[in-house]
């Protein structure tokens, strides 16, 4: 078995809940806030270490309260932190997040993370077997040079270019598998993607990003599943039915358990079957790294 590595964020999530959303100017009163270890590197290398897979984080925290209490919250799970780097130059990275209606909104403050550098995803072995993932919180300039690195050495290369950003198209092509959502792949792919959208709409959309045709792209759709082009060949899974208390992590969980899978070399098409029954474990809970669902909990549910 391969080993999953991910090069990304760290973040404090400040958490408030609420009956709905503001709008623009208002005011509403919240219920409850809470402190929760967050960061969509933090996130994915916690779902693909609970769901079995060896995973080192690299990244980099501030030495700050949020810092000192994410390192002690992240050394008591099973990651290598080898590779996670403090700086006394910026603050550990924050998510302000708002939760109403099982839904969320949310603004990241980088911080630490924005310090990231080609250095820091030099440091670990890679081989030929690993996994190596990376998401768009931390500078595009080390998420390159991750990817540029795993390709050189053979390893699977997993993108979840998220928040979407600008990037030159040959970032999209290093990555073996690209997962994004339908408002990420709507931002690529330059054209109106919603919860609307029919599946030949989407799958047109992700066709246009592919710079390979053994390229997997993978566009994740929330309550109604996802929609895959793999080999060239569309795929796809509805969504499970449950009852969403809190989506914040679904999409990391998503990443993770596909690179768990994967590092446990099963196909792909698995390795998405597999995700989606994860994510829905992780959508019933509040917060996002301490939602994350364990191996026998996704096993519990995996059909077939």
């Amino acid at each position: 078995m391969g080993r999953v590595l991910v090069a990304g964020s760290i973040n404090m999530d400040v958490v408030v809940k609420a009956g709905r959303h503001p709008r623009i100017g208002e005011t509403v009163a919240g219920h409850e806030v809470l402190f929760l270890p967050g960061g969509k590197g933090a996130n994915q290398a916690i779902a693909a270490s609970k769901l079995g897979a060896p995973t080192t984080l690299i990244g980099c925290l501030g030495r700050d309260a949020f810092g000192r209490d994410l390192r002690a919250f992240l050394a008591a799970t099973d990651l290598d932190l080898d590779f996670l780097r403090d700086t006394a130059d910026a603050p550990t990275g924050t998510a302000i997040i708002t939760v109403a209606d099982g839904d969320n909104t949310i603004v990241v403050i980088p911080g630490a993370n924005a310090s990231v550098n080609a250095a820091d995803v030099a440091a670990p072995p890679l081989a030929a077997d690993d996994i190596a993932v990376c998401q768009f919180e931390t500078p595009l300039p080390a998420v390159t040079a991750f990817l540029e690195r795993a390709r050189t050495v053979g390893a699977t290369t997993i993108l979840n270019p998220a928040p979407a950003l600008p990037c030159d198209r040959r970032l999209l092509g290093l990555a073996d598998v690209l997962i994004l959502n339908e408002t990420e792949l709507g931002f690529f792919a330059k054209r109106e993607i919603g919860p609307t959208s029919d599946p030949a709409t989407i799958l047109e959309a992700a066709r246009s990003l592919q710079t390979d045709s053994r390229q997997t792209i993978c566009v994740t759709l929330g309550p109604r599943g996802f929609l895959a082009l793999i080999g060239g060949e569309p795929h796809g899974e509805p969504g499970r039915p449950v009852t969403a208390v809190d989506t914040t992590g679904a999409g990391d969980c998503f990443v993770g358990a596909v690179a768990a899978r994967l590092a446990r070399r099963h196909t792909v098409r698995d390795a998405l079957h597999y995700a989606n029954v994860a994510a829905s474990l992780c959508v019933q809970r509040v917060g996002a790294a301490p939602a994350m669902p364990s191996a026998a909990e996704v096993a519990a549910q995996v059909e077939g």
